[in-house]
């Protein structure tokens, strides 16, 4: 993706660094937050182990973003389209991918192009293909404490 030459790159725009441990209602207020200043053209690639909170930021920034329609995790699909407040936005879960054909056959160009936003899960799964600029956004669990998740956007 390329930003345009009236817009600043999301990871300038719209965020400050952020490293933390947070609740799952500051998570999906913060998600919800950052959903309501995506533009298309934006990348958001969400990084993070089995059960870090990948979907449920997905869910809190799709409805930022103005999605209306309940927002699943796209895991055997792949990806998801939904339309927001303004736009397409994509949700993509390459968990499963297996190399840059399938990418391809999903129709990896047309959906980076510029024209929607694009949520990644496991985005290293297409680390080499991963358009910038992009906002890297990295979750983990926090030992010892199912309620609490790690956040990290640098």
């Amino acid at each position: 993706m390329r930003a345009s030459a009236t817009r600043s790159p999301i990871s300038v725009r719209v965020v400050r660094p952020i490293d933390q441990a947070v609740s799952r209602e500051e998570l999906e207020r913060w998600g919800e937050a950052l959903g309501a200043t995506l533009e298309p053209g934006d990348l958001v690639a969400l990084h993070g182990n089995l059960g870090a909170g990948k979907t449920t930021l997905a869910q809190a920034i799709a409805r930022g973003f103005g999605v209306e329609a309940e927002v699943t995790s796209p895991t055997y699909a792949l990806a998801h389209q939904y339309q927001g407040r303004g736009g397409i936005l994509w949700h993509l879960d390459l968990y499963r991918i297996g190399g840059p054909r399938e990418l391809e056959q999903l129709g990896w160009d047309d959906m980076v192009a510029g024209d929607a936003v694009v949520m990644i899960e496991w985005p290293e799964r297409a680390e080499a293909y991963l358009p910038v600029p992009r906002l890297d956004v990295y979750l983990a669990t926090v030992p010892g404490d199912t309620t609490v998740r790690h956040l990290k956007v640098a």
